[in-house]
């Protein structure tokens, strides 16, 4: 549908209010969004196996002021579908500053989305935030969550990346929580493998109404997911009582993908360090200054986290990262839960792990050379920056997809048709890349929040030999 069109007839997106309370040991969650004069969506989530103790432990207003926070980030996904110049906040109070905070979330967060449907965000009254200035149900600096444990809650997604995090915590003698949002098959067997016997586990639903928006041609795209999951991660650490919140968010998810208006649009952008420093800053003023969330694995490359990851073959035949696999197309078709070996992820993570496998391993978690499919050349070109931009994916960044095309020459005894491209088309043109390849896999970002106690041990990681 027409952006205009839309804007003019639903000028204003109303977050009315949320409602939670305890059924069958869960703590169940409503938020309750209006756009007038004919659209209302009611989400919910629930976040299982909950002990009413630990509830009692937070108190009322700690866990109502998360609880309102989550529904600020659960509405972008709502608010999409008109882009509603107006949000008014209802639920609860903000001040200027915070306000200032979630536009920005917004613009940065919902630049694919712009992009995609051509929204000049940038017009002076594209988007006001409208809420009480009143007092809010906030935690003042002095306060602190009661009864935090030295444990570290690892938000488990079902690929490489978590599943390094938990290895290297547990192998640091740390004593590991996994937290799943609506776990796939994948992320399931991946904490069965790493010993997490009892998960905390969230199911997010999407109000049904948003989906027959989608397919009625509302407007419809990327929203940033990891931005939703830093909320829902620290509402499950403070109620379960985990001091730590270690994510597996990397330095490659700090390269931008295109220039739109002006501005680096990029895909991964609330997995960025600019995101993990903004939110920090956020939870420590107004949520719960006394738990820490980091990266784990912010120092490293994708292509390094891969090495790491080549050493723990009891989680080849569990790991996922294909997004294809868990695609619904607005709720018209079931995921496949495979990787489909025809995207950009499934060629990147082919390529990141091809130099570290033996070719045994690879067939047996991709069950093809993803190397061979020439419907993938215009793909791996975007990835090494020859042609267009890089995949709107999670995928690395421009100069370790080279060297991850690089090292796996040596891999291959037969050249598929994507390596003898790059060997004949591209190797020519890139010369040092061979120095530049080894490089990167002991390269270090120094722009972290790791203690120091974890820098020896990543650092220690990347320097070994095989």
């Amino acid at each position: 549908m027409d952006l205009q069109y839309l804007r003019k007839k639903y000028p204003k997106f109303i977050y009315e209010r949320y409602s939670y309370g305890i059924s069958k040991n869960n703590l169940e969650i409503l938020f309750s969004f209006k756009i007038p004069p004919d659209i209302e969506f009611k989400p919910k989530i629930l976040i299982e196996n909950i002990n009413k103790s630990n509830l009692e432990r937070l108190g009322n207003e700690t866990l109502r002021n998360l609880i309102f926070n989550l529904g600020l980030i659960e509405m972008v996904s709502y608010w999409k579908a008109t882009c509603s110049p107006e949000v008014e906040i209802l639920a609860g109070s903000l001040c200027r500053k915070q306000i200032n905070w979630w536009k920005d979330l917004i613009i940065k967060g919902m630049g694919q989305f712009f992009y995609e449907n051509k929204i000049d965000f940038q017009k002076t009254d594209f988007l006001k935030i409208i809420a009480s200035n009143k007092r809010s149900l906030t935690l003042s600096a002095k306060n602190k969550i009661a009864g935090l444990k030295n444990e570290y809650l690892v938000p488990v997604g079902g690929g490489k990346d978590s599943t390094v995090t938990m290895e290297l915590l547990k192998k640091a003698a740390k004593n590991i929580q996994c937290f799943s949002l609506n776990p796939t098959k994948a992320a399931l067997k991946i904490m069965e493998v790493a010993g997490c016997r009892k998960p905390i586990t969230a199911k997010r639903e999407i109000d049904k109404k948003l989906l027959e928006l989608n397919r009625k041609g509302y407007l419809n795209g990327h929203t940033p997911f990891s931005a939703y999951l830093a909320f829902l991660s620290l509402l499950a650490a403070a109620i379960s009582g985990q001091k730590y919140i270690a994510l597996s968010n990397e330095r490659s998810s700090n390269e931008g993908n295109v220039k739109y208006l002006g501005k680096r649009i990029n895909h991964q952008w609330s997995k960025s360090f600019e995101f993990e420093n903004k939110f920090r800053d956020y939870s420590k003023e107004y949520l719960a200054n006394n738990i820490e969330y980091f990266s784990f694995l912010r120092p490293l490359y994708e292509i390094q986290i891969a090495k790491i990851f080549s050493k723990y073959p009891q989680y080849f035949s569990s790991f996922l990262s294909c997004n294809e696999a868990y695609k619904t197309a607005s709720g018209t078709k079931k995921p496949t839960g495979k990787w489909c070996g025809n995207c950009s992820k499934c060629l990147f993570v082919y390529a990141i792990l091809c130099p570290f496998l033996k070719e045994r391993y690879l067939l047996k978690i991709f069950r093809k050379d993803v190397f061979k499919n020439k419907d993938l050349l215009l793909t791996m070109q975007q990835l090494i920056g020859e042609r267009g931009f890089k995949p709107f994916e999670c995928v690395g960044t421009k100069k370790e997809s080279l060297a991850a095309l690089y090292l796996s020459l040596g891999k291959k005894e037969q050249l598929p048709f994507l390596l003898r491209h790059f060997k004949t088309k591209v190797l020519p043109k890139r010369k040092g890349l061979e120095k530049e390849s080894k490089d990167i896999l002991t390269s270090w970002n120094e722009r972290n929040n790791l203690s120091e106690e974890f820098i020896k041990i990543l650092r220690k990681e990347i320097s070994k030999k095989s």
